[in-house]
C-alpha cells in the first residue's frame, strides 16, 4: 500500500486524488473534499502532502487528535450529513507523517455543513443553488444505484426487527462505541443511508437496499417478485444437481445460509496463521459470499448463484460492469456497486475495504 501512496503523490490532485497541508488539525476544506468526493466518483484524501505534492508531515503527537477529529465529524450528522463511516490510515515517507483516506463514491448526495459539494478537476465546488447541476447529480445517483429505490408505503412493520438488532449487536461488538449502539432503530436507518427523501420529487421512505438487508421474506417478495440466491451443489448428478438451497430472504439471513451451505459440502482443511489453526474455508467463502450479496444489479432478473462442483467453485451474478476483461489484482479499482449495503456489511464485520476482498479470495483460494 505504501508504493500506492507515493503512485498518488507523484501522479498529483485531480478528479479522484486530494493533498492537505496538516500539521496539528485538519483544514476546514478537508470535509468538502470528503462530501465531492462522496457525490462524484471518489478518491483519496492525503493529509500532510502540500498542493505541489511536497511532503510536509503531520506533527507527531497531534496524530491521534487530528485521526479522532477527523472520524468525529464525519459521524456528525451536522457536519457531513448523510454522516458516513470512513477508516484513515497513517504512513510513513521520507520520515514524515502522511494520513491516507480512501472515500467511495456514494449511492447518496451528501451535504458538508448544509451545502451540496461535487469535484471537477482537483477542485470542490459548492452546486447548492445551481439546481440543474444538483437535479443531475440526484438522477445520477438514481440511475446508477438502484439500492436507492424509495418505497413510501413500507414501514417498520414490513422488515424483521430481530435482524436490525442482530446488526446493531454486531457492530457495537466490533466497535464498543458504534454510534448505532446508542439510537433506536429509526435513527439507524436514516443512520445508514436506508430511509432517505427523494429532493426532486418529496418522495420519502425505506429504500430497496433497507428491504433488502432486514425485509420480511413477504415483504421482499412483493417489492423484487423475481429476487433469489440460488446454492447449487454439483458433484455427481453434474446434469441436474446433489443439493440445492433456493435463498429468497434478507441478506443479513441470506449470507447465514450461504455460509451453512458451504460449510456443508466443502472440507476445512487444517492451517495455522502463527500458531493458531483458523478456518481457511470461513475466511475464503465470506468473502466469496459477501461478494455475492453486495456486488449485484438488484434490477436485474437474473438469479446469483453459488455452485460446488468437483473441481470448482463458481459464482455468477447479474451486474452493469464497469470495466471488461481480466481483473488485474495488483492495480484493479474496486467499483461499488451498492455501497449502502456494502457499508453496512462492513460495519458489522462481513465484508472488508474495497478492493480487499478479492485480494484475500486470491490469497485463500492457492492454501
Amino acid at each position: 500500500m505504501l508504493s500506492k501512496i507515493k503512485s498518488y503523490i507523484d501522479s498529483g490532485e485531480g478528479t479522484t486524488i486530494e493533498f492537505k497541508e496538516c500539521k496539528d488539525a485538519c483544514p476546514k476544506s478537508t470535509f468538502e473534499t470528503v462530501c465531492s468526493f462522496l457525490n462524484r466518483n471518489g478518491g483519496n484524501l492525503l493529509l500532510g502532502v502540500n498542493d505541489t505534492g511536497n511532503i510536509t508531515g503531520v506533527n507527531k503527537d497531534a496524530v491521534e487528535q487530528v485521526k479522532k477529529d477527523f472520524l468525529t465529524a464525519i459521524n456528525n450528522p451536522q457536519k457531513i450529513t448523510p454522516p458516513v463511516y470512513l477508516t484513515m490510515d497513517e504512513y510513513i515517507l521520507d520520515g514524515k507523517i502522511v494520513l491516507h483516506v480512501y472515500i467511495p463514491e456514494s449511492s447518496q448526495v451528501h451535504r458538508c455543513n448544509g451545502r451540496i459539494y461535487d469535484r471537477n478537476g482537483d477542485g470542490d465546488f459548492d452546486i447548492t443553488d445551481n439546481t440543474d447541476l444538483v437535479a443531475s447529480l440526484f438522477i445520477k445517483k438514481q440511475r446508477t444505484f438502484t439500492e436507492n429505490e424509495i418505497f413510501p408505503f413500507a414501514t417498520m412493520d414490513d422488515l424483521k426487527k430481530e435482524v436490525i438488532d442482530r446488526v446493531r449487536i454486531m457492530a457495537s461488538n466490533r466497535q464498543s462505541n458504534h454510534p448505532w449502539s446508542r439510537i433506536n432503530n429509526d435513527e439507524l436507518l436514516r443512520s445508514a443511508g436506508l430511509f432517505q427523501k427523494d429532493f426532486r420529487t418529496g418522495k420519502e421512505g425505506l429504500t430497496l437496499a433497507c428491504i433488502l438487508l432486514f425485509g420480511k421474506d413477504e415483504t421482499i417478495i412483493s417489492v423484487l417478485p423475481y429476487y433469489r440466491t440460488d446454492a447449487i451443489l454439483r458433484k455427481k448428478d453434474i446434469d441436474r444437481y446433489d443439493d440445492r438451497d433456493d435463498v429468497r430472504c434478507n441478506l443479513i439471513e441470506s449470507y447465514d445460509r450461504l455460509m451453512h451451505f458451504v460449510e456443508k459440502h466443502l472440507d476445512d482443511p487444517f492451517y495455522l496463521e502463527g500458531d493458531v489453526r483458523v478456518s481457511i474455508r470461513n475466511k475464503l467463502f465470506r468473502e466469496v459470499v459477501a461478494n455475492i450479496l453486495i456486488h449485484r444489479e438488484y434490477s436485474s432478473p437474473y438469479p446469483a448463484k453459488l455452485i460446488i462442483e468437483k473441481e470448482r467453485v463458481v459464482t455468477e451474478n447479474g451486474n452493469k460492469p464497469h470495466g471488461f476483461g481480466q481483473i488485474d489484482i495488483d492495480h484493479f479499482i474496486s467499483y461499488p456497486k451498492n455501497p449502502v449495503i456494502a457499508r453496512v456489511f462492513k460495519e458489522i464485520g462481513w465484508a472488508e475495504e474495497l478492493g480487499s476482498g478479492i485480494r484475500n479470495i486470491k490469497k485463500h483460494c492457492k492454501i
